[in-house]
């Protein structure tokens, strides 16, 4: 096998890999994993490089991954990634000299479109699989790279005037692609992977809830405005059937306390009404956030009134 088709080989097996134990990126993988488990004909394949963000094998023209360090609980996080006024993410070069060859891998990666593999850091070892993502585009002035999230996306051409209605469209797909995957996994983390209300132990079962929705300015998808919610009590938080106070109580809505339907409204609701939340994060700062609990904690009351 020819080192070109040997490249393209790897990186397909990397990739159909990382599908199968990020469940398609929908649960963070460790660095340890990300380091040692991945094997090719038998020998151990790192896809992250110690103390790196770039991943460039040796030998290989393009690099294979990109890493971005934890948004909070790490020392630092030295690059900053953002949208720009095109709709579409920025990755940012490293600056010093012993970057040179990483940054050549990724002009190479870019050059050749070939697809990379993102880890977002959401604690210090733990990361979210974003995949497969492009490099577009390249502003050697801003020191960064044009991502492209989606197939859609790499339509675009870098820094192009776009209008109002398709730059919304595009930052909604980086919304979808980063931020709420993000999120999820982020809140999952803090509760460890168990319901507040429940306190259910099934990540197929459980949703990453906001409390004040996205689409209110104050909704940031940040751990203290999240919380981890099973199905059923993430579709009653929605309607308002079940409400939860600054004090981490739950409340049922009155129509439902004198109902007689069976086993999963009395054990499901009813039963939890005036008791505290039975997982909450260790974390201060990743406990839902009082005056936010308080806001949605009104729109309940409000829809108890007759």
């Amino acid at each position: 096998m020819t080192g070109l088709a040997s490249e393209q080989y790897v990186r397909a097996a990397a990739l159909d890999w990382l599908s199968s134990v990020s469940l398609d990126g929908t649960i963070p993988v460790t660095r340890a994993r990300l380091r040692d488990d991945f094997h090719v004909g038998g020998d151990r394949f790192p896809l992250v490089d110690a103390g790196r963000g770039i991943r460039r094998p040796k030998g290989w023209s393009a690099a294979l991954s990109i890493l971005t360090a934890a948004p909070e609980g790490a020392p630092s996080r030295p690059y900053d990634d953002s949208e720009g006024a095109d709709g579409l993410h920025r990755y940012k070069l490293r600056r010093d000299q012993r970057g040179a060859a990483e940054n050549e891998g990724l002009r190479r990666a870019m050059l050749e479109q070939v697809p990379l593999m993102w880890f977002y850091g959401i604690r210090p070892g733990i990361f979210q699989a974003i995949f497969p993502v492009y490099l577009i585009g390249e502003e050697p002035d801003e020191s960064q790279f044009v991502m492209a999230l989606t197939e859609e996306q790499r339509q675009i051409s870098p820094g192009s005037r776009v209008e109002e209605t398709l730059r919304k469209y595009l930052l909604t797909m980086t919304r979808r692609r980063l931020h709420q995957p993000v999120f999820a996994s982020q809140v999952m983390v803090a509760y460890e992977t168990r319901c507040a209300v429940c306190s259910l132990n099934h990540r197929e079962l459980l949703d990453a809830a906001h409390i004040i929705p996205d689409s209110d300015p104050r909704g940031a998808a940040i751990t203290s405005n999240g919380l981890a919610l099973c199905k059923l009590h993430h579709a009653a938080y929605d309607r308002h059937i079940l409400g939860i106070r600054p004090d981490y109580t739950v409340e049922i809505h009155d129509r439902l306390l004198d109902e007689i339907d069976g086993p999963m409204l009395r054990h499901g609701l009813q039963d939890h009404h005036g008791r505290a939340l039975m997982q909450i994060p260790t974390r201060r700062a990743d406990r839902p956030d009082t005056d936010r609990l308080m806001d949605r904690y009104q729109h309940f009351l409000a829809a108890r009134r007759p």
